[in-house]
């Protein structure tokens, strides 16, 4: 369908790709994966042609419609929800006013030639409908819309009345909506909770027929959807044939192999110039000399890619808490809306959080999981009931909102010694290398830093206090796959309490030990993990 063939394409003094090739075939569903900067949505732009490579060609097969979901939106105004996302089928109505159209004219008094050129019109443009999906257009727009959480309810609110998150979700469904043949996700996970992620590979799973190519930071869902991997990485492309899992281990080995070859690739090189350096001034073995001059003139020398850093940290020990971290008494917050009327977010929750207990508070999107988080935090009083602290508990809250209170004048290392004041530079240095600020990264300001780089400088901040009560609001939101797991691992070693909101499952299912479900008002605690909560929750539901 798509051929990329000997791509070269660099920006400004940096080389992305050279004589890089790869395909986009038929129905095949392909993870594009590589470091931050390597080149990943590049390849998008250049399929949509919103840039040129300089050397190569692209082909695509004709009347390949191709969608495209970036995490550039663009404006939204002066439509409905709904309206907006079937707006982007725009041809697929102007196609359907235009049979409607034929159909008339063919009950019109005409030649034979005239009619049968007609219907040869018609029959493609009903084809063509029928491919595009026209018959279905506005039931699929709503089915869609409603997956990712927007239900009838908000079908004809205005676009402008939506927060930047629910706008990336009417962005998304405007793309999956037009059903193209070819569908380019740039971390399409990004703004959803798990319902809709647990919706959105369903629907890629079972709905859609067409080819696909997707950026995800989302582990679980890259293996649950993905077939192929396309890695980019020092200036090329590599294929493997499997999911996400299955791309770490053939990496792994894959490296391995080459590295024995250069180990004796290396050895074979240093007898032969050993042999050159002994016998070059004798001319007996002139001849031999010359001929293994040549030979080594002729091999293709093996080159090791770059290694990707991944730096550990050991934290330092948290103060001990107290057994009981937080008493919670017949807690319940209750907002005031726009009508005067009151919404309860959750009501009568009673319980403790115990020490170096992980939960993750989980339930639909608007449950209310982040203003729990928020009155356990101290950030928003309840309505009604108690939150009591135990004995030594040092808190520390994270959310997305964390992330504007960073000062954009100060560097990386600047903003991690203000909270480690007594820090050496080289303490500093390691805890900002733990979260892949490595080298000159440390003397970038923030105000220059992308979203998941933010993210990382406030984890970093948390995790370098000595605070034993972790209240995590969404922290794995802007973070790759790397980045995940380095914090995953920060916080697995973690001798504290912590309690979370993330719809990230990988990272639920490796961290917590207990869940707290609000649902309608309510919490329901469950005594185990992840998995635990689960198993149990299918069977409630069944």
């Amino acid at each position: 369908m798509i051929h990329l063939t000997n791509i070269t394409k660099q920006h400004g003094s940096q080389l992305l790709f050279q004589d890089a090739s790869l395909q986009i075939l038929a129905s095949s569903r392909t993870g594009l994966v590589g470091p931050n900067g390597a080149g990943k949505s590049t390849i998008f732009r250049l399929i949509v042609k919103e840039e040129e490579p300089d050397k190569g060609d692209i082909s695509c097969a004709k009347k390949t419609v191709i969608g495209y979901f970036s995490q550039d939106v663009g404006d939204m105004a002066g439509r409905s929800a709904l309206e907006e996302v079937m707006a982007a089928a725009a041809e697929v109505t102007l196609l359907g006013e235009q049979m409607r159209e034929m159909e008339a004219s063919m009950s019109l008094p005409m030649d034979d030639e005239a009619m049968a050129a007609l219907l040869e019109q018609y029959g493609n443009a009903v084809e063509e409908f029928e491919h595009r999906g026209g018959y279905d257009l506005e039931a699929r727009a709503q089915a869609v819309l409603t997956g990712l959480g927007i239900g009838p309810d908000a079908y004809m609110r205005p676009v402008e009345s939506f927060s930047g998150g629910w706008k990336m979700r009417i962005a998304l469904a405007r793309i999956l909506t037009i059903n193209p043949d070819v569908l380019l996700l740039d971390e399409p996970t990004n703004h959803l909770d798990v319902e809709s992620i647990v919706w959105l590979e369903e629907w890629l799973a079972s709905e859609f027929k067409g080819a696909l190519l997707m950026t995800c930071h989302d582990r679980d869902f890259m293996n649950r959807i993905v077939t192929r991997i396309i890695e980019v990485a020092g200036q090329t492309v590599t294929t493997y044939s499997g999911n996400y899992d299955f791309y770490l281990r053939e990496r792994e080995i894959r490296r391995e192999q080459l590295l024995a070859s250069y180990r004796r690739q290396q050895e074979m090189l240093a007898k032969e110039e050993d042999f050159i350096a002994r016998f070059a001034a004798r001319v007996s073995h002139a001849a031999q000399v010359q001929s293994r001059i040549k030979k080594l003139e002729k091999i293709e020398r093996i080159q090791l890619p770059p290694e990707q850093k991944v730096v550990r940290f050991e934290f330092a020990e948290p103060p001990r808490s107290g057994d009981d971290v937080v008493r919670l008494e017949d807690l319940s917050k209750v907002w005031a809306q726009e009508d005067g009327q009151q919404k309860s977010v959750f009501g009568g929750v009673t319980g403790v959080i115990r020490r170096q207990e992980k939960i993750a508070v989980v339930g639909v999107n608007g449950a209310g999981k982040s203003t729990f988080l928020k009155v356990l935090a101290g950030q928003v009083e309840p309505s009604s009931g108690t939150v009591t602290l135990g004995a030594n508990i040092f808190p520390g809250y994270f959310s997305q909102h964390s992330m504007e209170l960073l000062n954009p004048d100060f560097t990386v290392f600047e903003t991690v010694q203000a909270v480690i004041p007594t820090g050496n530079i080289g303490v500093i240095r390691n805890l900002c290398a733990a979260f892949l600020f490595q080298g000159d990264d440390v003397d970038k300001r923030i105000a220059h830093l992308s979203g998941g780089e933010k993210s990382r400088v406030v984890l970093a901040t948390l995790l370098a206090q000595p605070l034993n009560f972790l209240i995590l609001d969404e922290p794995t939101n802007h973070l790759d796959i790397q980045s995940r797991e380095v914090l995953l691992e920060a916080l697995q070693k973690f001798t504290g309490t912590i309690i979370l909101v993330s719809h990230d499952r990988h990272f639920l299912r490796l961290l917590v030990d207990r869940v707290f479900a609000i649902d309608h008002g309510a919490m329901q605690t469950y005594e185990g993990d992840y998995g635990y909560y689960l198993r149990k929750s299918v069977q409630a539901d069944h």
